[in-house]
């Protein structure tokens, strides 16, 4: 009985170390951002697919024309899968342009033998030694001077709708004032550790950049699903501002011309497209590396937001061991019960997300993606930074 009244003692000893009460405040101010940050943000998706069932979600009335465009390299076989099914969405007036991005393969002959049986198809293509930094903002600004619709609807050549009503759901974020509509894309699930990975990784991007966009600060788009106006593009003249990056197509195009204002989002799961994603950690690594190679070049305000949010959950992970290590029994083990009331807040709010978009749910291994994803797009970051290739016109 002493020992339990000893051990009970040690246990609450009052009053905390200088130490203690450092590594207390820092665990529960960075899990109050971390609340904050999932509530605000990460749960936006799950507060619109709601609001959408509710009847609130303003929804535009008409359906202007539409011209799809879809950047092709060397993507016969994916064409071949996938490009019918853009050419059968159930929409009045649409066009579908396939700009072939200097193909090696058999991508042109595919595109122009489609062109021929379908009129609703048109193509067109980088030359042959074109050779720009960037042939993709090449392609897509050659794509976009040949649409002949001012609403442009963007996706790419290994990507599938998820419905046939694909268009209409993103024609309906184009309310009065709306310029710029975001979409969600994500990969095909597959029994792999990689495709766990990706997928994850693809979702929790998904729902920052969407609900901070809800939020009214967007930042980015994906070009596997996203719209906006001829007039946006030609207005804000086309990639001018970083045409020297490899990258930026979509993401850094958006960060330069999203308002508050004039971009929507459109997260219902029939507006979403598919894509097959990577098999290689290496190739995920590539693509993956060459995107957060240009968000130093984001607008300062939203550098900031995005250094927050990884910066407060690493600070509360180093206050959580530092705890265990130097903070007495009662301190330790309050900490550890902050850190599991975050992971079932997360769980929770990732997972009903998942649920409602027809993704994988996650388990314990949340844990180790929250842990590992920040290190990982940290030194790509850093790579990204300072290995641009070399610029050649």
């Amino acid at each position: 009985m002493s020992e339990i009244l000893t051990w009970l003692k040690d246990f609450f000893a009052w009053p905390p170390t200088l130490i203690e009460y450092i590594i207390g405040g820092v665990i529960i101010l960075t899990f109050l951002y971390q609340l904050y940050y999932y509530v605000r943000y990460m749960a936006g998706i799950n507060r619109r697919l709601r609001r959408l069932r509710k009847g609130k979600v303003p929804l535009a009335t008409n359906q202007p024309p539409v011209s799809v465009i879809v950047c092709a390299r060397n993507e016969e076989e994916n064409l071949q899968k996938f490009l019918p099914q853009l050419l059968q969405q159930d929409y009045p007036e649409y066009e579908v342009i396939v700009v072939d991005d200097s193909s090696e393969d058999h991508t042109r002959d595919y595109i122009q033998r489609m062109s021929v049986n379908n009129n609703r198809m048109r193509f067109t293509f980088v030359p042959k030694g074109s050779y720009q930094f960037s042939t993709k903002k090449l392609a897509i600004t050659l794509g976009i001077k040949a649409a002949k619709y001012e609403h442009l609807l963007f996706t790419d050549a290994d990507c599938y709708p998820a419905d046939k009503t694909w268009i209409a759901n993103m024609m309906n974020g184009f309310t009065q004032g709306k310029q710029i509509v975001l979409g969600l894309g994500v990969y095909e699930i597959e029994p792999t550790h990689i495709n766990r990975l990706i997928s994850y990784d693809t979702l929790w991007n998904g729902m920052q950049y969407l609900g901070q966009a809800m939020s009214l600060h967007p930042y980015m788009g994906v070009g596997r699903n996203m719209a906006y106006t001829k007039t946006l593009f030609f207005n804000s003249k086309g990639f001018a501002q970083h045409i020297h990056l490899l990258a930026g197509d979509d993401d850094l195009f958006i960060n330069h011309v999203a308002t508050r204002k004039n971009t929507a989002v459109v997260v219902e799961p029939k507006a979403l497209t598919w894509s097959i994603p990577k098999t290689t950690f290496s190739d995920w690594w590539s693509q993956k590396k060459r995107h957060l190679g240009v968000s130093t070049h984001y607008r300062f305000a939203t550098q900031l937001r995005l250094l927050c949010e990884p910066l407060s959950r690493g600070l509360f992970y180093a206050a959580i061991i530092a705890a265990c290590c130097l903070c007495r029994p009662y301190i330790w083990a309050c900490a550890l019960l902050l850190l599991l009331a975050r992971f079932i807040w997360q769980l929770t709010i990732i997972n009903v997300t998942a649920r409602k978009l027809g993704l994988n749910r996650y388990h314990i291994n949340i844990l180790w993606f929250d842990i590992i994803l920040p290190l990982i797009n940290l030194w790509m970051i850093i790579v990204g930074k300072f290995s641009h290739p070399r610029h050649v016109w």
